[in-house]
């Protein structure tokens, strides 16, 4: 039997007896439900921006539909909807790739703006100006 084979087991059966005892199965699938929607909250606001934002998406849905249904058919739509897109994407021209860098640009600069990043580094070098300021 392989290593793999023996966890997957080990985490069935430890599954298996926490489903046994209804208040802990209710705890434990709220807990599931409480860490995957909050890893799939952080993915969709990163996804925006450069970085890992639709793989903390995808990591939130996978929590989520260990153990809600919903969330595993949500999961494998959204992965086929992505590689569909990514699909088309690549596919395109040179001028839509550039467009779409400089939106995701405009946006990582607009929330560093948003968040006072600008003023704070600014402030390190001397330079004082309104522009810099954020709007909160």
């Amino acid at each position: 039997m392989t290593e793999e084979v023996r966890t997957e087991n080990r985490w069935q059966r430890a599954r298996r007896q926490i489903a046994s005892n209804p208040v802990l199965n209710l705890s434990y699938r709220i807990a599931v439900g409480v860490i995957g929607t909050a890893v799939l909250v952080v993915g969709i606001v990163t996804i925006p921006y450069p970085g890992p934002g639709w793989l903390i998406v995808f990591a939130g849905l996978g929590i989520l539909g260990s153990e809600f249904a919903w969330a595993h058919r949500l999961l494998h739509f959204a992965k086929a909807k992505y590689d569909a897109f990514m699909d088309w994407f690549a596919k395109q021209s040179i001028v839509v790739k550039a467009l779409s860098a400089l939106a995701t640009m405009l946006i990582v600069l607009a929330t560093l703006w948003v968040l006072g990043t600008f003023s704070l580094v600014g402030g390190w070098f001397g330079i004082e100006h309104s522009i810099l300021e954020s709007p909160l």
